[in-house]
């Protein structure tokens, strides 16, 4: 069965450091760009960052999280991290990651549309 799983969530305070991981079942996750997108109560999802196949050597994050957050690839485990430094009250949501489903070598989107097996989320708060 293919799927993403999402772990790492949990409570932080603001100003601390969380890291997301995002592992794959089922497929080879190095031939895929992987996306993280968020989700706030009563906001649509959005998406935060993206990583290349291959090695990731394309990243890009949106404004809100950019200086921020990295993201990174291990493909032996089969995993992309997001490590979130410096959270801000504005990053509590629900955290997704996914593949895109017609990735483009060496390049990553934003675009949500370009995006499958959605993992079932990670929730993580930022809270003194």
């Amino acid at each position: 069965q293919l799927q993403l799983v999402e772990s790492g969530g949990g409570l932080v305070q603001p100003g601390g450091s969380l890291r997301l991981s995002c592992t794959a079942s089922g497929f080879g996750m190095e031939s895929y760009a992987i996306g993280w997108f968020r989700q706030a109560p009563g906001k649509e999802r959005e998406w935060v960052a993206c990583i290349s196949d291959r090695g990731g050597r394309r990243t890009r994050f949106a404004d809100s999280v950019k200086g921020r957050f990295t993201i990174s690839r291990d493909n032996v485990k089969n995993t992309v991290y997001l490590q979130m430094n410096s959270l801000k009250p504005e990053d509590t949501a629900a955290y997704y990651c996914a593949r895109d489903w017609h990735t483009i070598p060496g390049l990553c989107e934003f675009l949500q549309e370009r995006y499958e097996f959605w993992g079932q989320g990670t929730q993580v708060t930022v809270s003194s």
